[in-house]
């Protein structure tokens, strides 16, 4: 719940996103790094949220000041980092999501303002993806470039109230990450498998060397859908289930 207005504040630092879909790791990529090589008072937290969406809920309910790391289609040129506050965040997740994570996480922030407890500060640092289309894939040089300088944009907005983190002088090491050691950036990188083995942007040997895929799936989907008979359109939605 929200601290009363002279108690001291309890920050959550969140970073969301998919580290198997390139770019879309970038969140927790910049909560990663904040939490190896930073240090701060007890009433911060930082956590690795992934896409755990309304698994999320009670720790935002708890937050006085959020500060969220993510991956967002801010309509930029590739790589561009953008800061946005407020009451902007749920809103602006909800219009310009990259993935089913956003939809799920502006749901959480809205769903702690229904039960009367929203964080009272709000900020979301996005940089615009670059690649996304690329399962097991890692951040692309002009994204992992950002997480520096988009660390120091939350400590800067922290130490606006009057919370301020200590550079660790020994990074904490692999086993002490707030990730699961198997993903650690490093690691994750080094045993990747080479894209002969394991395809990244769809297989050949199942899809074909023909294989193109629909320009606009849902509105494939739509179609295939409306060509169905009726009591099969019916199954499909519930609705032939008695």
């Amino acid at each position: 719940m929200a601290s009363p207005p002279d108690s001291t504040p309890s920050v959550l630092v969140l970073g969301i996103g998919n580290l198997l879909w390139a770019d879309e790791g970038f969140g927790v990529r910049a909560v990663e790094h904040m939490h190896r090589h930073w240090a701060f008072p007890d009433n911060v937290r930082l956590i690795d949220g992934g896409t755990q969406g309304v698994y999320l809920v009670q720790n935002i309910r708890e937050a006085d000041i959020l500060v969220v790391f993510d991956a967002v289609d801010y309509g930029l040129e590739p790589g561009t980092m953008k800061r946005v506050e407020g009451e902007e965040v749920p809103r602006f997740l909800g219009a310009k999501k990259v993935s089913l994570h956003q939809t799920g996480f502006q749901e959480v922030l809205m769903m702690a303002e229904m039960l009367g407890d929203p964080p009272a500060h709000q900020l979301l640092i996005g940089v615009q993806p670059v690649e996304l289309e690329d399962y097991g894939g890692s951040l692309r040089p002009q994204v992992k470039d950002k997480i520096e300088p988009a660390i120091a944009m939350a400590l800067d907005y922290l130490a606006g109230f009057g919370i301020v983190g200590e550079r660790r002088t020994v990074p904490l090491g692999d086993a002490e990450s707030i990730g699961s050691l198997e993903m650690v950036l490093e690691r994750y990188e080094g045993e990747r498998p080479d894209a002969e083995i394991a395809p990244r942007h769809g297989d050949d040997r199942v899809l074909g060397a023909g294989f193109v895929p629909p320009a606009d799936f849902d509105a494939e989907m739509a179609e295939l859908v409306s060509r169905m008979p009726l009591d099969a359109a019916d199954a499909a939605g519930g609705e032939g289930v008695r």
